[in-house]
């Protein structure tokens, strides 16, 4: 029991964090910068940690960037606020997100502009025997170590811990919570304490300044634990994040923009 509950424990938070790290802040948001070789392998630890439910960071970016531009209006690609249950929500996401990864859908270039592609791997990770080796793998890991029947209820939210993830944020907190700031749509702290989603339920604070790296940080219990690791890898010249100014500059081109 106690090797599948790690399992399970390490693949929520190891999915979620590149999902906030590489997809979030770096891919739609360029809150931190590094070289080639380094995103070509952060590529493949999000391919090897999201496993069966890996988005694609091209797909991702482009779309959330979306949101933010049209955040809770009827061209957001995801919005309660338009969609009746979190399941219309999750499947109207996966629709658009396909339909960007897959290049049926070609968005405006400020959308797509700087997003990272890398579109030999993305092919493979997203395939169908990609994902059917990583269940494959998760299915065996439960078949050897579950040794109570209830473990196994743990396997269908495996498959999917990043449609979860972002499910979680893109629904209820832009239903409950509260909110440090008043901006133009209704999202709002999820979490006070984020210990569940890693930083990213402080979306209020997010979605008033999106390229800040720090989430949390507006009150004295708004720890980001996303940003604390991004303050080690920057430390150690691993990233390097984007500094004050230099966020203040980008809020300043995209007021004159709009």
């Amino acid at each position: 029991m106690t090797v599948i509950l790690v399992f399970f424990i390490a693949s929520w938070y190891l999915s979620l964090f590149f999902q906030t790290f590489f997809l979030h802040r770096y891919a739609a948001h360029k809150s931190f910068t590094m070289s080639k070789f380094t995103e070509k392998v952060v590529y493949v630890l999000t391919w090897i940690f999201q496993g069966s439910n890996y988005l694609s960071p091209y797909g991702y970016g482009v779309m959330h960037r979306m949101h933010h531009a049209f955040a809770d209006t009827e061209d957001d690609p995801h919005s309660p606020k338009y969609d009746e249950t979190i399941w219309n929500m999750m499947w109207k996401t996966k629709t658009i997100y396909s339909d960007i990864a897959n290049k049926k859908l070609i968005p405006e270039k400020r959308f797509t502009e700087g997003v990272p592609q890398w579109e030999a791997f993305d092919k493979i990770a997203r395939s169908w025997p990609s994902r059917i080796f990583w269940a494959g793998v998760y299915i065996t890991i439960y078949y050897v170590y579950a040794d109570v029947w209830w473990l196994w209820l743990l396997l269908p939210i495996q498959f999917l811990l990043s449609p979860i993830h972002g499910a979680i944020i893109n629904w209820f907190a832009h239903k409950y919570g509260y909110r440090n700031f008043e901006v133009g749509d209704t999202s709002r702290n999820f979490l006070p304490v984020d210990f569940l989603m890693m930083g990213e339920s402080y979306h209020n604070n997010h979605h008033k300044n999106g390229s800040r790296p720090n989430f949390g940080g507006i009150r004295w219990h708004e720890i980001d634990p996303t940003y604390l690791v991004m303050k080690v890898l920057d430390k150690i010249g691993v990233i390097t994040l984007k500094r004050h100014k230099e966020v203040q500059l980008e809020n300043i081109e995209k007021a004159k923009a709009a």
